[in-house]
Order: structure tokens, then sequence, then C-alpha cells
């Protein structure tokens, strides 16, 4: 196959060329499921070929059967094809003038049984405090996860989350940092850590050390340290007391907003505290956290901004000093009546809850004048309108209620224009 292109090109009869420029795949060198030129083809028990990467997509949501016949699989198993990935490579070469780059021979993905022995090596490692071995393994399965997202998903299935969360927890009480930089890198692509992994992350000495990270000067650690404790949250949900009990975790976070350093898994983790203490909330809005987010909710992305609201209304619902703090900072109404039905249903759901807390909460009539003036009244009856959740609508009603009082005595405009996500109805 390889001497057929090369008389092709010598008798100056190459391929078709699309855009005038690129050289069409031969069909048999293309993935039947990405339609892409294969880089590691597999053949399946059914004798048809697939790129390894597309056929592990298809095998890793539950399909059972070969996608080109339709035939149940005998079985799993994926015999690299060598004599045809050669022949891509050749044709690779004979095409580089027309920018075609050849593949690289792919490594052989690791097995079930070499990820479980690597895991429990490491173990093993940890509880000897064999800081060498330990840093080899290291190196080695990171080498492992980066040759391919296969090889990445066997180490997880196999339980890597819980020896790095095994080993992180024991270099902890020995504040080994080097170690610990390495071990809690390798966790931030070990996600779901799985329940061994995430009670060894949770020790007292464990979050010290990640504090301890996010405090520092290297921004990478600090990236690393805050998606291990979103992790930590998302997995704990509720009875994850211990990040709220680290001295100074407020300041430290809130510094790490400032940066920003992952933004969105920051706002995770400081809701998370804020729900379980509400000296915490009261602490975050003394740092200025409810200004950080009025002005994070300007011009922030859309997953930003859902958790930026979250924070503001649980400071608001949980502090009177941060509903005072809203009141106060003159983007709070014009900011959360803007954001009702720009974003998505959570977000509305959010800055009604907001909005009800900072106008009807006590403290005067302002809040109320200014969601008038601002357009608000016209924006909660759209809302209405449109349908929303039980809790929503009676806030947004008892608003309006209250809206009204003013509605002919203070000079307003629609912003109900311009919505990015809703329908509006006939």
């Amino acid at each position: 196959m390889s001497s057929l292109w090369r008389r092709r090109r010598k008798t100056g009869k190459p391929e078709e060329i699309n855009s005038g420029s690129e050289v069409a795949i031969p069909t048999h060198f293309r993935c039947p499921i990405s339609l892409e030129l294969m880089k590691d083809p597999v053949s399946l028990s059914t004798g048809v070929t697939y790129d390894r990467e597309s056929i592990d997509r298809w095998l890793d949501t539950g399909n059972t059967t070969c996608p080109v016949t339709n035939q149940v699989l005998r079985n799993s198993d994926q015999i690299p094809n060598h004599a045809l990935r050669k022949m891509i490579q050749d044709w690779c070469v004979d095409n580089k003038s027309h920018g075609v780059e050849r593949i690289p021979t792919p490594r052989v993905p690791i097995t079930s049984y070499e990820a479980s022995d690597v895991c429990s090596r490491i173990v093993a490692a940890s509880r000897g405090r064999h800081d060498m071995k330990c840093q080899e393994l290291l190196t080695k399965i990171n080498n492992i996860a980066k040759e391919s997202d296969r090889n990445r998903r066997c180490l997880v299935k196999n339980g890597i989350g819980a020896a790095l969360g095994e080993a992180f927890a024991r270099f902890s009480k020995q504040e080994n940092l080097n170690m610990l930089r390495e071990i809690m890198s390798a966790l931030t692509w070990s996600f779901p850590l799985g329940e061994g992994g995430v009670s060894d992350l949770k020790s007292a000495a464990s979050l010290r050390c990640m504090a301890r990270f996010l405090k520092g000067e290297d921004l990478s650690s600090r990236r690393d340290a805050i998606l291990v404790m979103r992790e930590l949250v998302i997995s704990s949900r509720e009875d994850f007391h211990g990040l709220a009990e680290v001295q100074g975790i407020e300041d430290t976070l809130f510094q790490a907003m400032k940066v920003p350093i992952c933004p969105g898994a920051c706002l995770v983790v400081i809701r998370h505290i804020m729900m379980l203490s509400q000296e915490k909330a009261t602490r975050f809005v003394r740092l200025g956290l409810v200004d950080m987010m009025l002005e994070i909710l300007v011009d922030g992305s859309k997953s930003v901004c859902e958790k930026a609201l979250a924070v503001l209304g649980e400071m608001c619902c949980r502090s009177g000093e941060g509903k005072e703090s809203a009141r106060r900072n003159a983007l709070t109404v014009p900011v959360l009546e803007k954001k009702i039905l720009r974003l998505s249903d959570v977000a509305t759901e959010l800055c009604v809850a907001s909005l009800w807390e900072v106008c009807l909460g006590g403290g005067g009539e302002g809040g109320l004048v200014e969601a008038v003036r601002v357009g608000g009244f016209q924006k909660l009856l759209l809302l209405l309108q449109l349908g929303c959740g039980d809790k929503t609508k009676e806030k947004a009603t008892e608003l309006l209620k209250c809206m009204n009082v003013y509605g002919k005595k203070v000079e307003c405009f629609d912003s109900s224009l311009g919505f990015n996500y809703v329908n509006m109805p006939n």
C-alpha cells in the first residue's frame, strides 16, 4: 500500500486534495466512529478496526456491541493492528509535503493488573516512609497518565485516588512539602478519589497542608490545593466540617479569590464553609467578600456568576452584616435585577432570594425604591408570567406588592429586554 502512494507521487498524480492543500484521508485509514485518521488502530473480536480512543469512549458509555456490525462483543479485548498502523505512518511520511504529520508509534496502555500493582506499591512506600521510592512511583504514574486518557481512567478505576490520599495524609504528618506537592498535583487528575481517598484527605493534618499550599507563592500548587478542596466538598457534602476548622481559612480563600485562582472552585469551597458556620460567613463579609461578589457579577462568566450569586445569597441570609453590606453597595440592586432571566433558572432563583433579603429583610425602603427605579417591577412581573418555582414565585409576588406602592412615585425604565435564555410567550 505504501509503495502505491509513492508511485502516485512520482507520476505527479497525488491523491485528491481538499480545500486546495489538504490531502484526502483514505477511507480505510479513518476510524468508523470519529471518521478521523486513526492514531492507534485496534481490532475488536468482530474483526473491525477502530481508533483506540474512540472505541474506548464507546465502550465506557456502557455499549456492548460493535458500532459497525452491531454484533454483541464476546469480550472487550482490543488487539493492536500493527500492520495498518505502519501503513498509516508510511502514508503520513509520503504526504509530509502537504502538511501531514507522521503519527507516533503508540505505547501499550497500562493494564488493570499493572495499575493495581503501582497503587499498592505507592501505599507500601508511604507507609514505610520511603521517600525516594514514593517519588519514583509518583513520576511513573504521572508519565503513565499523560500518555492517554485510557491510562488515566484505568489508574482511577483501580484505586489511585485512595492510594494518593493515604500517601498525602501520611506525609502531611511529616510536612514533607516537596513530596506533598507532587502528590497533590497527581490528585487533581485522580478524581473521583473514592471513599478511602476522601477520608484520608479530610484529616486535620492534610487540610492544614492544603491551606499552607493555598497561601504559598507557587500558583500551580495553589491551584492544585483549591481543586482538591473542592473535590472534598463535593464528595462529602454537609458532613464535612474539617475545612471550617482550619485556622485562618477565610483569609486564605479570600486572598485566593483576589488573584484569582480557579474562582469557580474557590467559591464552591467558600459557600460550603459559610453554610456550616454563621461566624465564618460574617468573617468573609468583614473581609469584603460582598463587594467582591458584586464585581464578579458585573462581568464574570455564567458558571462563576452562578456560584457568586450563591455565595452572596449565603452572606445575605446568614449574616446581618452581610445583608447590611449588600444594602450599602450601590451595585447590589441593579446587578441582581439585571441578572434575573439572564443566566439560568438557578441564577434567577438566587437573584430573587437575595433581592428579597436586601429589600424586605429590614433596613428601610431604600432597596425597594432602587429596585423600582432600575426596572425591577417589570422584570419580576415578567418572571411570574414565564413561570418559576414556588418559593421564587412567593418571594417575587411579595416584592411586587411592596414595589407597587412606589410605582407611580419613582421614575423607572424597562430592563426586560435582551434576555439570553428565556423564550418569550406568544
